[in-house]
């Protein structure tokens, strides 16, 4: 696959995540200087109860030019202290891991396939920091403390939650678990009215499902040539209303 093919694709998934419609709260994101392949994202835990809650957490996401065939990468900066997150804050989780690979102990229904969006790997992330892989960890002292010393870890993490906080965006509404926070964090959002939405709001995804083994670059693309025309014919349109008036 072509980087311009892998451009177009992340382009739409871009678009989907930053829509004011389709955003999920739980994250803000913007590209690295218009670089469609590298995502500066912050991260936010809706859930009141965790001690992530309030916290700003930067990451950064890097795509491959064969993406969605390869995995993205991910690192949070700075890094922050949790035991799937290596020191230089390189996330080790499974769904970045390249699946098929003999050597790995990683069943492959829970490594990267290209049925995988950006959507599904901050979902996941959100879901690791919750509940941390103990068992391989990418930080062994965090992993300890948190098994044999759970008050010390969590004591951390709080200081880290409010250090964050200075890292939160100008003109940028945090969001709330029972109000609808828009995912491009423009200044403008403070004029939009909010709405409620549901507790497990960011686990739902508008993807719709289709068989993985069916799942092949020719069929990708055709997708994406139809979606093409009708943003060409929609554009069209337009031109035509205008000339009209």
């Amino acid at each position: 696959m072509s980087s311009k093919s892998a451009a177009a694709i992340l382009q739409r998934q871009f678009k989907d995540l930053t829509d004011p419609k389709k955003g999920i709260p739980s994250f803000h994101i913007e590209l690295d200087d218009d670089n469609i392949f590298l995502w500066n994202i912050g991260i936010m835990v809706l859930n009141k109860e965790s001690m992530y809650h309030g916290g700003y957490f930067k990451g950064q996401m890097r795509f491959p030019s064969e993406f969605p065939f390869s995995p993205p990468t991910f690192r949070f900066t700075p890094a922050i202290y949790h035991p799937n997150v290596y020191r230089d804050g390189r996330l080790c989780i499974s769904i970045l891991h390249q699946g098929g690979d003999p050597t790995s102990d990683e069943p492959d229904s829970e490594t990267w396939t290209p049925a995988q969006t950006v959507e599904s790997v901050l979902i996941s992330i959100i879901s690791l920091l919750e509940d941390p892989n103990v068992s391989s960890p990418a930080n062994i002292d965090a992993s300890v403390e948190l098994r044999k010393n759970p008050d010390a870890y969590k004591k951390k993490v709080m200081q880290e939650v409010e250090r964050s906080k200075a890292d939160i965006p100008e003109d940028y509404i945090m969001p709330e678990l029972e109000l609808f926070a828009y995912g491009n964090g423009s200044s403008h959002n403070k004029d939009l009215e909010q709405e409620p939405v549901d507790e497990d709001f960011w686990y739902d995804s508008d993807e719709e499902s289709f068989d993985e083994e069916s799942f092949d670059e020719e069929s990708l693309m055709d997708d994406m040539e139809d979606n093409d025309e009708d943003d060409d014919e929609e554009e069209e349109e337009d031109d035509m209303d205008v000339v009209g008036k």
